[in-house]
């Protein structure tokens, strides 16, 4: 594993360095084997890629390179730069969460610089053949911080009176929450329609594929 960059200068670089290398020439740089496919590595990319910028957080509480307060945020999009799916950021929290305010949330912690590497990555393309793109460095805008904040309230409101299972994909303009377990028996405790305890699938938070297409406008218009 690399070490961490000293500063923004230095993880930008390496940033370039990777760029337009196919997943398969990284890893082999890297001296990793690569899965056929990602059925059941789906982290495989997002890995490789913290090797090789030298992201240090693993699975903490706190963003991918701490010393920087940057995220890393693998980004699969089309040959037109179009984001294919919703960002996964953090696990929701479904329990105590009367009285938690955005500012303190993991997810306002997550995304307060994100370092988003966009990876060719069309079903047509082979894992090995896709391709690394030019990776930049995003903080949200007051506007964008705004929406976040008003989709993050509303969830969480949903989940704190027992919402949980009446929350779709489709709430929220730029946020989503959706189940986020290996399989259907890795259950946790949440808050049932009554206020009583029950068990349900973790959740997790999602930036929608329309926020980050309007990101990904904004940085290489």
């Amino acid at each position: 594993m690399r070490t961490p960059p000293v500063d923004l200068d230095e993880l930008l670089g390496r940033c370039h360095a990777i760029a337009g290398l196919t997943l398969g020439q990284l890893a082999a740089q890297l001296e990793l084997p690569l899965p056929a496919d990602l059925r059941r590595d789906k982290g495989t990319v997002g890995q490789l890629l913290e090797l090789a910028l030298g992201a240090s957080s693993g699975s903490k509480a706190e963003p991918d390179f701490p010393h920087l307060g940057v995220e890393l945020k693998t980004l699969p999009i089309d040959r037109h730069g179009k984001p294919l799916e919703s960002t996964y950021v953090c696990v929701a929290p479904l329990t105590q969460v009367t009285g938690l305010r955005f500012e303190e949330s993991w997810l306002c912690r997550k995304l307060s610089r994100v370092l988003f590497v966009p990876v060719l990555a069309e079903r047509s393309i082979a894992l090995a053949e896709r391709q690394i793109g030019s990776a930049f460095l995003w903080q949200p805008s007051a506007e964008q911080w705004q929406l976040l904040r008003q989709d993050w309230e509303e969830l969480m409101e949903l989940i704190s009176l027992g919402g949980l299972a009446n929350i779709r994909g489709a709430h929220g303009k730029v946020l989503q929450l959706r189940p986020k377990a290996a399989n259907s028996k890795a259950l946790t405790e949440a808050v049932g329609a009554g206020g009583e305890p029950i068990q349900a699938l973790p959740r997790g938070f999602y930036l929608k594929a329309s926020f980050t297409a309007a990101i990904v406008r904004q940085q290489f218009s």
